[in-house]
């Protein structure tokens, strides 16, 4: 993987740049000093170009398919702003739909999940099939002389659609790579998350689904890999003698910065806790069950010693995995992947899926699904800490008094910082690996391949991850 440091260029702006080109030139003027304008956090024009630039020309993971393991199953989800349905049909394919009928666009489907056939649409009973496909038209003698061809008048699908071991991606582009291509290291290391055990993980439950008034963007960076944040944010469940130690995060911080965006953080714990805290410190009777022969050597050295413990899939797609202390009970260890759904500006919809392995039993299947609440549900212990946090981001990029000063959030912490973060030259995986969590690299990782994504130059060539900040 080539490795570049040298920021992009800033071409200037012409008479007649948009107010959006304008920003977007300030954001790359001030990315190469290591800083973000506050207002790409809460504006309308960046919000309308990322539903348009981003989340219409890149995958999005849209489902698992233990959510529709049988013929008939679907959920509703969304990309960027558009509702999809992802269907498993007759055949055992798996479909991802346009939920807008083709007659004058009301939704056909009204349920979040079910088990269905067909769909009917409400407003004039235009009705398809769970593949999409169009077959039937009431009063089709009357109002149309002859059958509609289902061609022409089908429901639109997702032109590229790929289940990658249980995790379900659709693209609303046919001009993306393969999804291989475009994960890169970050499906090498989705892999070492949920290839543990042949049999794979399944959804413990449906989403949990709840608003937040902060930007996508912000809970994607900050579950890039923010640790900083914790021995702050996070200290009170040291103070409640929940979890111990997180004044020493950053110490033990490891980061991995991949192509495209994806990132992740983990820790050193078999450093911090004892060397037989391996893979994020599952008990032995997990370990038993779990073959780690298909994993090449970096791979086994993560699980083993630095495990990630949150990541970011761009655009949207989150991960965390933690030992968990619960509360009248055995700890365990919770696994949930997050989507930030964009909203509006400064305005996002979480949901939220505990994920379990498919060897555990019912009662222990439901430990860690508690186990995870407990933490990261509405009203977990973590997630009311991030989300007010990440409110208070929001209200700065839209305020007025901010956007007249134009201020900047600062990202230059290896600037002067004592503490090398620059990458592992030992390293022998995919992408960049740091040995402190110190740095904000992942997230600068993330926030340019936004930034490219804006401009139009999203590609899958080798990460831009150094900028300046090695």
């Amino acid at each position: 993987m080539t490795l570049t440091n040298e920021p992009p260029s800033s071409p200037p702006s012409s008479p007649f740049s948009t107010p959006l080109d304008t920003l977007l030139d300030r954001v790359e003027k001030d990315m190469a000093e290591d800083l973000v304008p506050a207002e790409i956090f809460n504006n309308e024009d960046v919000f309308r170009a990322e539903m348009e630039r981003i989340f219409t020309n890149t995958w999005v993971f849209v489902a698992h398919e233990s959510e529709i393991p049988e013929a008939g199953d679907f959920v509703q989800r969304r990309i960027g702003l558009d509702p999809v349905i992802v269907t498993r049909d007759g055949k055992g394919g798996v479909n991802v739909l346009s939920n807008y009928c083709r007659h004058r666009g009301t939704q056909v489907c009204q349920t979040d999940a079910g088990n269905t056939r067909f769909f009917t649409c409400p407003y004039h009973g235009w009705t398809y099939a769970n593949d999409g496909r169009l077959i039937g038209t009431p009063l089709r003698q009357r109002a149309y002389g002859e059958p509609l061809d289902p061609d022409l008048w089908s429901l639109k699908r997702a032109p590229k659609v790929e289940n990658r071991k249980g995790f379900v991606f659709a693209s609303l582009s046919a001009d993306v790579p393969d999804l291989e291509e475009w994960l890169g290291g970050g499906g090498w290391m989705l892999d070492l998350i949920t290839q543990l055990h042949p049999d794979g993980m399944r959804v413990a439950g449906p989403p949990e689904r709840y608003v937040v008034n902060g930007d996508w963007k912000t809970a994607a960076e900050n579950f890039a890999g923010d640790i900083y944040h914790l021995p702050t944010l996070h200290f009170s469940v040291q103070e409640v003698d929940m979890l111990q130690g997180v004044q020493g995060s950053c110490e033990i911080g490891r980061t991995y910065e991949f192509e495209n965006g994806h990132t992740f953080a983990g820790h050193a714990w078999t450093k911090a806790v004892h060397p037989g805290f391996t893979l994020w410190g599952y008990p032995d009777e997990y370990k038993e069950k779990f073959d780690l022969s298909g994993l090449d050597e970096a791979q086994r050295f993560v699980v083993d010693h630095q495990p990630p413990t949150v990541g970011t899939l761009f655009p949207n797609l989150s991960y965390i995995r933690m030992f968990s202390p619960v509360p009248g009970g055995p700890p365990a260890v919770m696994t949930s992947f997050r989507q930030w759904q964009p909203v509006a500006p400064g305005k996002l919809e979480l949901w939220n899926w505990q994920f379990v392995w498919n060897f555990q039993d019912e009662e222990s299947a439901r430990h860690d699904y508690v186990s995870g609440q407990y933490y990261f549900g509405s009203a977990g212990l973590f997630e009311q800490d991030d989300t007010v946090a990440w409110e208070g981001v929001a209200r700065a990029g839209a305020s007025p008094w901010m956007r007249k000063e134009e201020l900047k959030f600062n990202y230059q912490q290896s600037r002067t910082s004592p503490v090398d973060s620059t990458p592992d030259p030992d390293w022998t995986g995919p992408g960049v690996h740091r040995n402190t969590g110190y740095g904000e690299h992942v997230q600068f990782n993330f926030l340019r391949q936004w930034l490219k994504a804006m401009r139009g130059e999203a590609r899958t060539d080798a990460a831009t991850t150094e900028g300046t900040q090695a």
